[in-house]
């Protein structure tokens, strides 16, 4: 017997999550979900979902703690309520920065919320972009990991950017540059970035051929921007003509977007894997593009049991 398909969503991004289902063609599951006075989170399904094939679409971002707490008692409620598969769609993974102990006496807080997500009864994730993609290793159900290149590519491509360099701000982005590089036919680059602390690096040297090109900045996470900006003026200095950056995570807190208003950007390309405030949506240089029909496509295929590999580039 085939099982029913249901997609729920949590508050953390109820649009996407509308957003997802009508490319499904399916309305969104009914429940409810409110807070006590002291900010307890409160949730009731609505409808039958036992036997059920059950999505819960809810990224971790800002303000991480609340939403990942909410979706963890939203996946309680649906293994009580006896849920024949739970997959948590969580298009931005919060805490999946802090994957290692890379000093003395640190959590790898990435382990520790995959092991929650466990016990809150997932079956299985399906998410996009993880910071360090051996993150999938810290779970022990299967884990579907996206990326938002095909759709970033795309919009780029459209553009028809002349004499295109394709820059990874940090070493570790390289493998990801090189990919947009391929398939963009394009000029590779990368500038050597030191970190110190959270949130605040030194940009070194730009390492290739910027001078009179079109810069393309690929990253994953933009959080307060700081690098970003220091990486495109170190850029600029170098001569480039223009400069562009992209990245499938625009968290954007703090001072980010005044620094990026301020910065040698152009454009700054993100997706709407998190919400974003009015302010930030109507800034001329924030283009936001849509994941949900890559979502809502790997959760049929997902609940088709066929492939998702088509759906990874």
């Amino acid at each position: 017997m085939r099982r029913e398909l249901k997609i729920f969503t949590g508050t953390a991004h109820s649009e996407l999550g509308e957003s997802i289902a009508r490319y499904l063609g399916f309305p969104l599951g009914r429940a409810h979900l409110a807070r006590f006075s002291d900010g307890e989170v409160w949730y009731q399904i609505h409808d039958n979902v036992r036997g059920a094939d059950v999505f819960v679409i809810q990224p971790t971002s800002p303000p991480v703690n609340e939403n990942l707490m909410e979706l963890l008692l939203m996946l309680d409620a649906f293994k009580r309520s006896s849920a024949s598969r739970l997959t948590a769609v969580i298009p931005y993974y919060g805490y999946g920065r802090q994957d290692r102990k890379d000093k003395p006496r640190v959590p790898i807080s990435a382990k520790l919320v995959a092991d929650l997500l466990s016990t809150a009864g997932t079956d299985r994730v399906l998410t996009m972009d993880l910071h360090a993609a051996q993150i999938q290793g810290f779970f022990d159900v299967p884990v579907d990991h996206l990326f938002a290149a095909p759709v970033i590519i795309d919009h780029v491509s459209q553009l028809d950017l002349p004499e295109l360099t394709v820059i990874s701000p940090d070493a570790g982005g390289v493998e990801r540059a090189r990919a947009y590089a391929k398939r963009l036919d394009a000029a590779l680059a990368i500038v050597d970035k030191r970190r110190d602390r959270p949130n605040v690096a030194e940009v070194h040297h730009v390492i290739g051929e910027v001078e009179g090109r079109t810069a393309l900045i690929v990253d994953d996470i933009v959080d307060t921007a700081g690098t970003l900006t220091k990486v495109a003026e170190a850029i600029k200095i170098a001569g480039a003509r223009e400069i562009i950056a992209s990245c499938s995570h625009g968290v954007l807190s703090g001072h980010a977007l005044e620094r990026i208003e301020k910065s040698p950007l152009s454009k700054l390309i993100i997706t709407d894997s998190m919400p974003l405030s009015p302010e930030k949506r109507e800034s001329d240089k924030i283009v936001v593009l849509t994941i949900a029909e890559l979502l809502a496509r790997a959760i049929k295929n997902i609940h088709d049991e066929t492939s998702v590999t088509s759906l990874f580039v």
